[in-house]
């Protein structure tokens, strides 16, 4: 529950502060509007998470594994890619919090948040903990 919290308020602050640091990302709110976003964050890169396994699993299976000659290297090359779209499906879901103006701020915006991401997840508490 403290990993949670601390991932949520690092997202949000991110979305107050960091974010609106990059030409073409604009935060319109308070840190409680910017505490909403990272949870839809959350939920819309959940759901792109989970169409992208889904579709990868469907061409892989119907095409008896050929896909994966593809699908390996585009989810190693492109993972980086999941945040920049989750970010831009928020701000099309709350457009009166969040602005962005074109896909490369999306892209660095992602970067920061795959970087929160990283920083936080249970892996790399459990690597610190042995």
């Amino acid at each position: 529950m403290k990993l949670f919290i601390l991932k949520l308020a690092l997202t949000a602050l991110a979305f107050a502060f960091v974010l609106p640091l990059i030409p073409g990302i604009d935060f319109h709110g308070n840190f409680l509007a910017a505490i909403m976003i990272s949870i839809v964050f959350g939920i819309m890169l959940w759901v792109t998470d989970l169409i992208a396994l889904a579709i990868s699993t469907v061409l892989t299976v119907s095409s008896l594994g050929l896909a994966l000659i593809w699908l390996i290297p585009l989810w190693i090359l492109g993972f980086w890619l999941l945040p920049a779209v989750a970010l831009r499906l928020v701000a099309d879901v709350m457009p009166n919090n969040l602005t962005i103006m074109g896909w490369m701020p999306a892209i660095f915006g992602g970067l920061i948040m795959l970087f929160i991401g990283m920083l936080t997840s249970d892996s790399s508490r459990l690597r610190a903990q042995t």
